[in-house]
């Protein structure tokens, strides 16, 4: 109640001197975010009639997100919910001749694989796994069904305790962790063992270890035409701890387990795809240069591994999901371009087009990208669809058009006046490059105004925002403030020049297009310009902590889960092996120098903004020493500052709906304090 205290505080205040109060009835509220509801993971029939899909909505009591399968045909009829009483529901998925659908549930108390007759509506329970599965996957023939799981292992000891007496309560003993990659955000220190790919009858039974030994099988798998075998992404190298970005393209009978290895280069290879005629196979890869942004390309190759082609795509963009067509001449994709995701077709010659774009708003914080698709046999496709005004709804396309077929946000969006979303674009001072930044202005916006401005950095920083719907930014635009949020350089899709800029240089001129967004919006006339405040979250807080060393222009500033110290982040993080060379030339021990360099506690001397430091205490990614190290700094010179820990949360900060609101509560209240 306090928190929600603090921001209605905030709300009203900014009412009284922006004339929100007047009509903040209509403007979305904090609570607002337990209302809202988003589709991910649309699954199409096979025929194209019927769409099941997660249906993603928000349990205020329990402070969870909850999932639950709803079906709808493609007239945007019929309408309901798969079972009744679901619990934990996901991963939808149609057998081959469309009868069936198997899905993950928790119904039982741990996720176990059912299986739906889809005429009759009888379920049975599939499974009895004492690990939770993912990657589940039909068989061609209907029979099976695989997936990954993980099989544990004992963990390492150096020394065998003596055994305690009957009834004694002894200290827990000793963790011993001897790999490279021993811990995960939002998982802790990782179980002992690996993942492995499994089989079990699709009428159910007991399941099938495949595969066998100390590497990592948790990419999900795909079958061969003829249901004999699983091909799948793996690292099978004996120095597979240490080439932890290189994987290559496997295949395993089902009977023998023999694996059998496709490709063989440096660098990743994977999600692959078997054409419906079962004699090619397409994957996703790239030859890893060791850099910041790399961008991945299209492969086709033949089963046995020979006539690996790349297909010339002409995009300079990143692509995922590679589906076969069902006639096999082309392949469907999904890529980002200019901050929108799209869905794109190519035959095997290139020459590739657009079906359908605005895909995503399968997450509730910011306005990043995401969400996947299915594709019918008439070559229909299902997909998550979003605007700046709504989050993910189900859509189908017929490859020339879009139809929207949900709408599971409108009793609340009808009662609520949004934040308007305009794309902006911009040189930056510092090379001219075109930059792609986005404004929202309040609901009552008056452009004879001047209004208080908020720049919102995103994360990554090998990411990127677009026009999709995000909360924080329509909750920022509810106080009174016009948010703007930019893709500057290092950016995806833009191209892999674009992406590159950081390579060895981060932060560095991202910063001067973050302020060319600033100064072209001022330029426009509606800004206040005493009262500009900054903030992000991840690589959006690392340059939030670089722009207060850099600039006093900003009255208030909060750096989200930020990095405030190269060496000390490198070393202790959770993906602390994945820095040295291709962020930064050679290690810390080696080059100090450049590590230091581009660490914003390098710059503390010069930082005179009130800043806020913001992280989860559970926060693996970015720990929660990092932030300290910049508050203790602001402390010891008296700089105005707090910090603030997010009990129990990981990097996401938000994976809770009760944290969205108190991390946005946050900040505006901070930048209320100082707010002239």
């Amino acid at each position: 109640m306090q928190i929600l205290g603090i921001l209605a505080a905030v709300i009203l205040a900014t009412g009284c001197s922006g004339g929100l109060l007047a009509q903040a009835h209509r403007s979305l509220q904090s609570l607002d975010v337990f209302e809202m509801e988003f589709a991910s993971d649309p699954q199409i029939s096979p025929d194209g009639s019927q769409v099941v899909y997660v249906r993603n909505s928000m349990d205020i009591m329990t402070d969870r997100r909850v999932t639950r399968l709803w079906v709808i045909s493609a007239d945007g009829s019929e309408h309901r919910p798969l079972n009744k009483d679901a619990v934990g529901e996901s991963s939808p998925r149609w057998s081959p001749d469309g009868e069936r659908l198997a899905y993950l549930s928790r119904q039982s108390g741990s996720t176990q694989i059912f299986v739906r007759w889809m005429d009759s509506g009888q379920t049975a329970k599939a499974s009895h796994l004492e690990r939770n599965p993912s990657g589940l996957v039909w068989s061609p023939d209907g029979r099976w069904l695989a997936f990954s799981m993980h099989v544990p292992a004992p963990r390492p000891r150096l020394v065998t305790p003596p055994a305690k007496p009957a009834g004694a309560e002894w200290a827990e003993p000793p963790m011993v962790i001897d790999r490279l990659k021993n811990r995960a955000d939002g998982r802790g220190y990782l179980e002992y063992g690996f993942p492995h790919l499994f089989v079990i009858p699709a009428e159910g039974s007991t399941a099938r270890q495949v595969t066998s030994g100390s590497f990592n099988y948790s990419a999900a798998p795909v079958w061969t035409a003829d249901s004999r075998q699983l091909v799948f992404s793996s690292n099978r190298n004996a120095d597979w701890e240490y080439e932890f970005r290189n994987s290559e393209i496997y295949t395993v009978l089902i009977e023998s387990g023999e694996i059998r290895q496709l490709t063989n280069r440096k660098g990743p290879d994977d999600s692959p795809a078997v054409s419906p005629d079962g004699r090619r196979i397409a994957f996703l890869g790239y030859d890893d240069r060791v850099q910041t942004y790399q961008v991945t390309d299209l492969y086709v190759m033949n089963l046995d591994g020979s006539g690996k082609q790349r297909i010339e795509l002409g995009l300079d963009r990143s692509v995922s999901e590679p589906t076969w067509s069902s006639d096999g001449s082309g392949l469907y994709f999904r890529y980002d371009d200019r901050g929108n995701t799209k869905i794109g077709f190519t035959q095997l010659t290139g020459e590739p087009r657009v079906i359908a774009s605005d895909l995503g708003g399968t997450s509730l914080g910011r306005a990043y990208g995401g969400g996947s698709f299915s594709l019918a046999r008439n070559g229909h496709l299902a997909f998550p669809m979003t605007l700046p005004e709504f989050p993910g709804d189900v859509a189908i396309s017929d490859g020339h058009s879009t139809r929207r077929l949900t709408r599971l946000n409108s009793d609340l969006f009808s009662q609520r006046d949004l934040g308007r979303v305009e794309e902006m674009w911009h040189k930056s001072s510092y090379d001219g490059r075109d930059i792609q930044s986005w404004v929202v202005t309040p609901p009552d916006f008056d452009s004879s105004k001047r209004y208080p401005l908020l720049l919102e950095i995103h994360g990554g920083p090998i990411s990127n925002y677009g026009d999709r719907f995000s909360p924080e930014m329509q909750l920022y635009a509810a106080a009174g403030y016009v948010v703007l949020y930019s893709n500057p350089r290092g950016s995806t899709s833009y191209g892999a020049e674009f992406g590159n800029l950081l390579y060895h240089n981060y932060p560095g001129q991202d910063y001067d297009d973050l302020i060319s967004a600033v100064d072209a919006l001022i330029a426009r006339g509606f800004i206040d310009e005493q009262n500009l405040f900054v903030t992000g979250g991840s690589a959006g807080g690392i340059m939030t902590a670089w722009i207060v060393g850099k600039t006093d222009r900003f009255r208030a500033a909060v750096a989200a889960k930020p990095v405030i110290n190269w060496i000390s982040k490198t070393l202790v993080a959770d993906n602390y092996y994945g820095y040295q060379h291709s962020r930064y030339p050679g290690t810390p021990w080696e080059n100090p120098e450049a590590y230091w360099k581009f660490s914003p506690l390098s710059l503390v001397a010069n930082v005179s903004t009130p800043t806020l430091l913001m992280t989860g205490d559970a926060d693996l990614r970015t720990p929660l020493s990092e932030a300290e190290q910049f508050y203790h700094a602001l402390k010891l010179r008296r700089v105005e500052t707090a910090l603030v820990r997010i009990p129990g949360a990981s990097h996401n900060i938000v994976a809770r709906p009760s944290q969205l609101i108190t991390k946005i509560a946050h900040v505006l209240a901070w930048f209320e304090k100082y707010r002239k």
